[in-house]
């Protein structure tokens, strides 16, 4: 790596080593930015991607640094303090939630597998560097002098509108493989195509790249990491934490919110009663608290012996798709809580712009992606049964 970045301290954060101090540090960095992430979530969400002062925070707070290597300068933090980073901030803002975890997952992947010439490139912006990208190949890579010619369109690229670089997944021209190209975001084409049904301020539009030259240094086959620990060994298991608690977090709010509005409420068109006092509410909340409680720590468990198993070689095919099946199932769970809970909350709770209505809109929308999608369970299914020894991510 470049000693001249390394000797820049003012370029980046400095993160501790040890893992407790690390989670301090990283937790007092959202309580920092938790002000300003709230106060422009209207922004974000009428804006339909991350308000300029969302970004600016974020890009101030260090946090999208938490999954870079550290040798980057980045925070290497395991999946256990990243899930409470997430959760934390994903309670504040479901969209500052979900650009942290798709820019930071992003950035660790780019930052823990490209050469060092052009990591070291990259390092020379204000910071390290904010990614945006997409999980499924699309468009072609035509071999050059030099390097290689793309061309493509990818869909559901989080936070494209602030991102520094975009990284897409390229078929060769042949259609023989594919690789990793990674481009500065500039050369890219945003097209305002993101209107949801929730989920609206993370700005997931779509980009395209028409012709562009990539040199060889910048395209990879998504092989093995060439620095940075066993975080960086778990495949696509390395995502599956940030779905997983980022879900619980919806659930949690729309608990609290919940529990909260129901005080106050009474329903019945003649007189009513309070809501707090039925027992089928009281026994909601229980169940709704203990069903949240149960998801967060199986997706603890999972993570951290996905962890374990990455020591020295890459993460077993079977725990990276139980991780993934456990993300599906916190989503799953978190939708049904919150669709129970939302009965209880009566007909305002239903109008566009209440807090409940937000969250369960958020939670369809993350429930549509592929990686927590009810083929993660059939996967795994096979894997148990031993039809194969594959898990792709389809």
């Amino acid at each position: 790596m470049n000693p001249v970045f390394r000797e820049q301290p003012s370029n980046r954060v400095a993160y501790p080593e040890d893992p407790e101090e690390l989670r301090a540090v990283l937790m007092g960095a959202v309580s920092d930015i938790a002000e300003k992430i709230k106060d422009t979530a209207q922004e974000s969400e009428a804006g339909r991607t991350l308000a300029p002062a969302a970004v600016e925070a974020l890009r101030a707070s260090g946090l999208a640094g938490m999954k870079s290597p550290r040798e980057v300068g980045g925070a290497e933090a395991d999946p256990a303090v990243q899930i409470d980073v997430i959760e934390a901030l994903t309670l504040i803002d479901a969209a500052a939630g979900w650009a942290l975890l798709i820019a930071s997952g992003i950035g660790a992947r780019v930052l823990s597998s490209m050469p060092d010439e052009v990591v070291d490139e990259m390092l020379t912006t204000r910071g390290l560097p904010f990614f945006a990208g997409s999980l499924k190949p699309d468009g072609i890579a035509r071999r050059v002098d030099g390097g290689y010619e793309i061309s493509g369109q990818w869909g559901w690229a989080s936070g494209v509108a602030h991102a520094d670089y975009v990284a897409a997944p390229v078929w060769l021209e042949d259609r023989s493989g594919v690789v990793w190209a990674v481009v500065p975001a500039d050369r890219a084409m945003i097209h305002d195509n993101w209107f949801p049904l929730g989920l609206r301020g993370t700005g997931s539009s779509d980009f395209s790249l028409d012709q562009v030259f990539v040199p060889s240094r910048f395209v990879s086959n998504a092989g093995p990491p060439v620095r940075g620990g066993a975080l960086y060994r778990l495949g696509y298991g390395s995502a599956a934490h940030e779905h997983g608690i980022f879900a619980i977090a919806l659930a949690s709010k729309a608990l609290e919110t919940a529990t909260e509005t129901v005080k106050q409420k009474r329903r019945g068109y003649v007189g009513g009663s309070n809501v707090a006092d039925r027992e089928s509410f009281q026994a909601a909340i229980v169940t709704a608290e203990l069903r949240i409680k149960a998801a967060r720590l199986l997706m603890v468990d999972t993570s951290e012996r996905l962890l374990a198993s990455a020591h020295d070689a890459a993460a077993p095919v079977a725990l990276q798709a139980e991780a993934r099946a456990a993300a599906a199932y916190c989503t799953s769970e978190a939708l049904a809580v919150t669709t129970d809970l939302i009965r209880y909350a009566g007909g305002s709770a239903v109008m566009s712009g209440e807090p409940l209505e937000k969250i369960l809109r958020d939670l369809y929308t993350a429930q549509s992606h592929l990686f927590v999608s009810e083929s993660a369970y059939e996967i795994l299914g096979r894997l148990r049964l031993g039809l194969t020894d594959q898990a792709p991510l389809t």
